[in-house]
């Protein structure tokens, strides 16, 4: 088996508890487009984050008009996709904390020098790095390690898709054997379970009423392990280094 070099990181609600505020600022502009279109429904944040958590604004506005049957120009979608983007920026630098007990590990991480770190997110890449920035967790990562979905590659995309996984695979010359990448979400599960990357399925971000569902939900998708907190994490890790996850997921330690 492969040693495990590098670690993959989400980072909306993973390592920064952004989706909260990032939802309230799409809510917005999904109801402005929504109203434009004469449709009826409206969102709120939360039920944004029920229906296309993991997804960016660009994949949440493919997947609305797909529901509603409508059609955005490019060149309006894409000035929406700048709008949310600096309204969302504008929320998480004034209020964005980090996921409880994720700093710490980091810092571990980067003092032992053992692990290659990246951060591989769906959001725009301005978005991350602000989120990051304001929660003190740059420091971890170097600038060519933050990868975005909706900026690093030649044609945007959003998780579930696999690619912006395999774009960081081929960027730090790594196999998906020799890497873990830690998720919160079904569309970020999925993106790196895709690319062939074993996943730590985390969700202390989700309430305490939605984290079994949701924990269920990721390890049913092909998750090896579940995360309910990051003081697990070590354990998570050695979990999978260890090759027992060959043996079938383990839902909990």
């Amino acid at each position: 088996m492969p040693k495990i070099t590098e670690l993959f990181f989400d980072c909306d609600n993973t390592l920064v508890l952004s989706e909260e505020l990032a939802f309230e600022a799409c809510a917005d502009l999904a109801n402005e487009i929504l109203e434009k279109q004469g449709i009826p429904d409206r969102y709120t944040g939360g039920q944004l984050i029920k229906d296309f958590v993991g997804q960016n604004f660009r994949g949440m506005m493919i997947s609305l008009q797909s529901k509603y049957k409508f059609e955005l120009e490019q060149d309006e979608l894409e000035r929406y996709v700048t709008e949310e983007e600096n309204k969302v920026i504008e929320k998480l630098e004034a209020k964005a904390q980090p996921c409880a007990g994720a700093s710490e590990v980091l810092q571990r991480l980067y003092d032992s020098k053992k692990y290659g770190m990246a951060v591989v997110s769906s959001s725009a890449l301005r978005r991350v790095r602000a989120s990051i920035k304001k929660v003190g967790q740059d420091k971890y990562f170097a600038e060519d390690m933050v990868f975005s979905a909706a900026t690093s590659l030649p044609k945007p995309t959003s998780k579930p898709d696999p690619a912006i996984y395999l774009h960081a695979l081929e960027y730090v010359k790594k196999t998906a054997a020799e890497t873990i990448a830690i998720e919160d979400s079904k569309s970020g599960a999925l993106s790196a379970i895709r690319a062939g990357i074993p996943v730590i399925a985390y969700v202390g971000s989700y309430s305490s009423d939605m984290q079994e569902e949701m924990g269920k939900r990721l390890m049913e998708l092909g998750a090896k392990i579940l995360m309910t907190d990051w003081s697990q994490f070590d354990k998570c890790l050695k979990f999978i280094e260890s090759g027992a996850d060959s043996e079938g997921p383990q839902s909990s330690l």
